[in-house]
Order: structure tokens, then sequence, then C-alpha cells
């Protein structure tokens, strides 16, 4: 069942799937999920994770959960950089409240950690 928690001001909807709640509870120490908004040629959304406590500007949910929200960019469109992503810069927006996502949902599946968000209900 998801929860309303405060992020940065805003309520927003969490959703955790069974597995998810699972193994967050299994956890010694948090999870960092980090919503991703990739402003480039186009944009893109993605939720990461990282095996750390917290980072600049995130929101602790509880012990096993922390959240960040993240706006990047790449610094020109194109295809001509070593790897498979782009170097990535903090993208720096005004009124960022405006861009933070009303809802995440998180999974666990085969041992990996999925995830979610939107702006509108799905």
């Amino acid at each position: 069942m998801p929860q309303q928690i405060e992020f940065n001001g805003k309520l927003l909807e969490l959703e955790l799937t069974p597995a998810a709640a699972d193994a967050l509870a299994l956890r010694d120490t948090p999870l960092l999920a980090e919503m991703e908004l990739y402003f480039s040629c186009l944009i893109r959304k993605s939720v990461r994770f990282y095996e750390t406590e917290t980072g600049d500007g995130c929101t602790p949910v509880d012990r096993s959960l922390s959240l960040c929200f993240r706006p990047v960019m790449t610094r020109h469109c194109g295809l001509d950089y070593e790897g498979d992503e782009p170097p990535l810069a903090d993208f720096p927006i005004i009124h960022a409240e405006r861009y933070l996502p009303r809802w995440l949902k998180l999974d666990f599946q085969n041992g990996q950690w999925k995830g979610d968000f939107g702006y509108t209900k799905p």
C-alpha cells in the first residue's frame, strides 16, 4: 500500500512492492534511491540505486531507505563520447520543486532493485 512522505517540501507517494519491502527490512544500512531527471536532446527519467547512507539533498524515509532527486544534463547532444553514457553534470533548475515527482515505485526482482517515478498517476 502506498505511503505519503514529505520530500523536499512536497508530498510524494511511495509504493514498495512486497519484495522491495522484504529486501529493505533485511538491510543493515540504508539504500539510496536517486530519481534522476536527465535533460539532453530529449528528457529521460531513471531511478539509480546506491549502497550508501545518504547524499547531498537526500531525504531519509526510514532506517532502510533514503531518497534523492537529481536533475542532470549533458554538455551537448551527440555520440562523440567514450562508454555507454555521456558524462553528466548537475543541472541547476530554477524552481526545482516544480520538477519533483509525485510518485515513486520500488521493486526488488532477481536480486536487482528496480524503480520508476512520475508526475501523474499511472
